[in-house]
């Protein structure tokens, strides 16, 4: 074979190695980037960090794209999603939201469970529903206590903007049980499974 014909050969042969490199990492191994805090299928194993498995699709996207446009406070996710495209967020936002939610039991208060049942009920359930499942208003059923607490403080504090309606259902349950209202809202959070 002539050198010349060896070269384009060869050139052809790495052609769908270079068409698979410019398409950059699929889904799947962009997912490996969030293993560290949110587990390596998305069910998280560490108290500060939420599960993001079975996440409805759109709400990691909106998200992550909060995080992007430093809409929402975080520690490091501003920063990491800055790192990712739109075509990226969107791959992994599919991936994680085909991946079963494991849910590991927590200490929790079964009184304030009972409670916090009881003001779901009435006041989460139409958004959140299924006693706060994997949703398009996302996961809160089996969240760690410390990360819900950290959320609800960013709400609280003005960190972090309020969803629809969501102020004003808290602000009723608050004013219905006082400073119980929130702690029994997170312990029943934490005791689904």
């Amino acid at each position: 074979m002539r050198k010349k014909d060896l070269c384009c050969a060869l050139a052809l042969m790495t052609l769908p190695l270079g068409a698979a490199l410019a398409e950059g990492p699929s889904a799947v191994a962009l997912s490996w980037t969030c293993a560290g805090c949110h587990g390596t299928d998305g069910s998280s194993a560490g108290p500060s960090s939420p599960s993001i498995a079975a996440m409805d699709a759109e709400v990691f996207i909106d998200a992550m794209q909060d995080y992007k446009a430093d809409k929402r406070n975080s520690t490091i996710m501003n920063r990491i999603a800055k790192g990712y495209t739109d075509q990226q967020i969107a791959g992994m936002a599919e991936f994680f939201a085909r991946q079963p939610l494991r849910l590991r039991p927590q200490e929790h208060d079964p009184a304030k469970a009972v409670l916090g049942s009881e003001m779901h009920q009435k006041y989460c359930e139409k958004c959140h529903e299924n006693g706060g499942r994997p949703s398009d208003s996302g996961i809160l059923a089996g969240q760690w206590m410390p990360y819900l607490e950290f959320a609800m403080a960013d709400f609280v504090s003005g960190r972090r903007e309020w969803p629809r309606k969501m102020q004003r259902k808290v602000d009723e349950a608050i004013k219905e049980k006082g400073n119980d209202a929130v702690p029994a809202l997170l312990h029943y959070y934490a005791s689904q499974r």
